[in-house]
């Protein structure tokens, strides 16, 4: 690393709090990943190219005050982190969970800044969210928290300023009671939010849109890289969510055999492929834990969290030809990576946002394996909620094939960039170092030509 990138990383780090860690290691990853580019060039140097990015634009942080279906007034934190639109509108989804604080949000639209940009569409960063918990919460309750947060939120919002998504714990529900307070607040019928319901000016596909963007992306990187298809190869997935389930999906739709998923609460392993049908009943129909699947599936494992073994995870015991992680961050440890290498791992593509620790990507890329970091992988969500905004702002529907064709191509794209960006800069095959690269120099060209 440049001494001078280093001098400016560690000012910032030893200025901030505890809960910035996260944001920290994306951080570190990216400076270390665009050396090459800003040796090459000195403009970036000369206008402080680094020293704006690193920094959001704003941070809005407001109180959310509502009421619960017992009459006692509860009060969360919400939080839009506004990070960059030099490429366009601010883009990124709002996140309702427990764990959400500044940190996390930081840490997510940073990372978005440059995932959008890999996208080729206009869309900046953008993150938000609530340390609300939808989980064990009523209809009735979820939708006075929404109606509470777009108060608030709505100020900040708008179809050419900063259009958010769902994300963890913000569904096509959380979303469609938001828009509707959004209405009842503006008394318009913008197109300020992605992952509506299609009846009023959602997308087709956009709950599938980041998993099969995942499979859509390994399936290019495998190609370039002369690696064998995933058609009749054993792929294992973490998480249970949209995210794991569409990866599922698809990947059975190309004639993989996925044999786990995973929860909270554990692994469940399923060696004959996992029915995908029973998995979308428990987890969205029901949202319950993925122990039900045992009481139809004797032959199948549920592997607790309690057993798993130190520093590691079970599901990444299971021998594989590719891996999808797409639970959450740092999910991934080098104990896994060793785990997964030593087991024959082909490919691991990241569908949740950086769920693998930095020593587990050391240990991938030391030993070739094809590696396609969240930022490029799982690009495929936001690309959805941008068609969804062209739909909007056209007043057209899509058909699902024209979507899904999209998709497609835009994923494509995306890795040949990526592989063509690696190869100039001399780190060819490394797909974290050309997606930084290549996110990067599109933001950073455009804020050159913005001036300051």
């Amino acid at each position: 690393m440049l001494d001078i990138i280093k001098n400016e990383f560690d000012k910032f780090k030893h200025s901030n709090c505890a809960d910035d860690a996260i944001f920290f290691q994306a951080m570190e990853e990216v400076i270390t990943s665009i050396t090459p580019l800003l040796e090459s060039d000195a403009k970036y140097k000369r206008y402080a190219i680094l020293d704006r990015l690193i920094i959001p634009d704003r941070i809005i942080k407001f109180k959310v005050t509502w009421m619960d279906d017992k009459q006692v007034i509860q009060v969360n934190t919400g939080y839009r982190v506004q990070f960059n639109n030099s490429l366009g509108p601010y883009k990124g989804g709002l996140r309702f969970h427990p764990t959400v604080n500044e940190g996390i949000l930081k840490f997510l639209g940073f990372e978005q800044i440059l995932k959008n940009s890999l996208t080729g569409l206009p869309i900046g960063g953008a993150k938000g969210g609530s340390d609300f918990d939808p989980k064990g919460k009523s209809d009735f309750e979820i939708m006075k928290f929404c109606s509470a947060f777009m108060t608030e939120l709505h100020k900040y919002i708008g179809p050419r300023m900063d259009v958010p998504a769902g994300d963890i714990g913000v569904g096509a529900r959380e979303i469609g009671y938001l828009f509707g307070e959004y209405k009842k607040i503006t008394s318009t019928y913008d197109g300020v939010l992605t992952g509506k319901p299609f009846i009023f000016g959602g997308s087709l596909m956009r709950p599938e849109a980041t998993g099969y963007g995942v499979v859509y992306f390994t399936e290019a990187m495998l190609e370039h890289e002369r690696k064998e298809p995933l058609k009749g190869k054993v792929c294992t997935v973490s998480g249970a969510g949209n995210v794991a389930i569409y990866t599922i999906e698809k990947l059975q739709s190309l004639g993989a055999i996925v044999v786990s998923c995973s929860d909270s609460a554990g692994t469940l392993y399923d060696s004959r492929g996992i029915d995908l049908k029973l998995i979308k009943e428990i987890k969205l129909e029901k949202r319950a834990s993925l122990e039900e699947y045992l009481s139809v599936n004797r032959a199948a494992n549920y592997i607790p969290v309690a057993d798993y073994p130190d520093g590691g995870h079970s599901v990444w015991a299971i021998p594989c030809y590719a891996a999808f992680p797409c639970a959450t961050q740092n999910e991934l440890t080098k104990v896994d990576a060793d785990n997964l290498i030593k087991n024959g791992c082909v490919s691991v593509s990241e569908g949740a946002n950086m769920p693998s620790t930095p020593e587990a990507t050391e240990l991938f890329l030391s030993h070739k394996i094809c590696f396609a970091p969240a930022k490029a992988a799982n690009a495929g969500g936001v690309s959805v909620s941008e068609f969804e905004m062209s739909q909007n702002a056209s007043m057209q529907k899509w058909s699902f094939a024209k979507v899904d064709e999209k998709l497609k191509e835009t994923m494509q794209q995306i890795c040949k960039r990526i592989a063509l960006t690696a190869k100039d800069y001399g780190v060819e095959g490394n797909y974290i170092d050309g997606a930084n690269i290549a996110g990067f120099k599109r933001v950073a060209d455009a804020m050159i030509a913005e001036g300051i």
